[in-house]
């Protein structure tokens, strides 16, 4: 068995991937426009050739597009093909802390250069893990449109019949100014899956979710909640979009009913975050407007 000090040094093996860059085009063509807008419970009818897109839509588009004989066991690209070889089995978004100076238009083609910045190893109390850290910078027409620095945590698989360990719940905060109640159905999440080219079996195949990764049950999207709670502070907001920074701490399951709530809507800011049934808050994300 691999001891710390060896997984360690495995990680920092891959210190020459650090800095390292890839381009993704995207044509942000209507019809994508439109599914991501039905997926929202938006008119995707309101979206035609020209349109301004809601500024926090660019982290739906630039799919990594690889060939099937490149997915791994778990759905998502093999190590190497897209990201760094990083030797742990299971990958999840952890965070992100995003600049936004632009929004991308319907039809009006568009790139994001993605840079590996650090890959971090740790021991921490769930087990040994590696935060892999991209920025990507999204630019249309000759103007950048958004910065988006995001972790991604790479973790070692439970014991066969362990469930995966996660942190202690705590409270969400029990003074919101507002709140949302979102449904996190099969559909739902289906969708955006598809619209984001996410293969990652553990967010639509119940049983390569229990008894692999050791879940209770099919896992909720990341990218979904952060994309929720960035769209339902929007529609609260007293100014454009500047700038999130967001953590999601707990995992929600595919068929969770969930409360997206916030407070402070000023020129400070506001903070939203998402609360599950039992009230354990499970993602937070401050929030900046113009």
């Amino acid at each position: 068995m691999q001891s710390d000090s060896e997984f360690i040094a495995s990680i920092d093996a891959l210190a020459p991937h650090v800095g390292s860059r890839r381009l993704v085009e995207d044509e942000i063509g209507l019809s994508s426009v439109r599914r991501i807008a039905s997926m929202l419970d938006e008119d995707p009818d309101s979206y035609r050739a020209g349109s301004e897109l809601p500024p926090h839509w660019f982290g739906m588009f630039f799919a990594n597009v690889v060939r099937q004989s490149a997915i791994g066991p778990d759905g998502h690209p093999s190590p190497g093909v897209v990201l760094p070889p990083i030797p742990l089995p299971r990958r999840m978004g952890a965070g992100r802390r995003v600049r936004v100076s632009g929004s991308l238009r319907v039809g009006v083609p568009a790139t994001k250069t993605i840079e590996v910045v650090q890959i971090t190893p740790k021991i921490a109390r769930t087990g040994r893990i590696a935060i892999l850290t991209l920025r990507d910078t999204v630019e249309s027409d000759g103007q950048v449109v958004a910065v988006d620095e995001n972790d991604a945590v790479y973790r070692e698989m439970p014991p066969p019949g362990q469930q995966s360990r996660v942190t202690p719940p705590v409270p969400a905060p029990a003074d919101p100014e507002w709140s949302e109640t979102v449904t996190l159905t099969e559909a739902l999440v289906f969708r955006f899956s598809a619209v984001t080219w996410n293969a990652h079996r553990i967010h639509y195949d119940a049983d390569y979710s229990r008894q692999v990764e050791g879940y209770p049950a099919t896992v909720q999207n990341g990218g979904l909640t952060m994309t929720l709670m960035a769209g339902a502070g929007v529609r609260h907001a007293p100014g454009r979009l500047a700038g999130f920074t967001t953590r999601l701490t707990r995992p929600i399951h595919v068929g969770d009913t969930v409360q997206i709530q916030g407070r402070g809507a000023d020129e400070n800011g506001m903070s939203v975050w998402v609360a599950d049934a039992d009230g354990a808050q499970c993602g937070v994300m401050d929030m900046e407007f113009a």
